[in-house]
């Protein structure tokens, strides 16, 4: 059991580290490639490093009681919000023709992998203490 559960490990690790891979360069595609010529987009990254403080955090300081908790519930709409402005701004960017459609598109595909990625590592390797555990 615990050989099957390192190989799973392992391999979501793999994965997951692929998936992320592939999201970043579909950023920094959309930044380097020269028909498009503006490193804009590339801010969205600063999004990636901040859409999971806030869940972290109150994971940490959590009581983990079955009532409301409102210490995760403030930090799952502060997360929602940190994602909804990294998809905003390719956006805005691109209505404002700072960047072009093209350059928006694929950090846009970008935004969709990371953060899939991001809940996959949730799901993957923080689910400790959930019904998560039992897969």
């Amino acid at each position: 059991m615990s050989l099957l559960y390192n190989h799973w490990m392992h391999t979501a690790l793999v994965l997951l580290a692929f998936a992320g891979s592939i999201g970043m360069g579909c950023v920094i595609l959309a930044c380097s490639l020269p028909q498009f010529g503006a490193w804009w987009p590339f801010f969205v990254v600063l999004f990636y490093m901040l859409a999971p403080l806030p869940t972290l955090m109150a994971q940490r300081y959590s009581d983990h009681s079955d009532s409301g908790n409102s210490c995760l519930e403030t930090a799952i709409f502060l997360t929602v919000g940190i994602l909804v402005c990294s998809f905003a701004l390719p956006i805005v960017l691109a209505r404002g023709s700072v960047i072009a459609w093209g350059s928006c598109w694929l950090t846009l595909s970008g935004n969709v992998i990371i953060y899939g990625t991001i809940l996959g590592f949730f799901l993957a390797f923080e689910a400790d203490d959930s019904d998560y555990n039992m897969w």
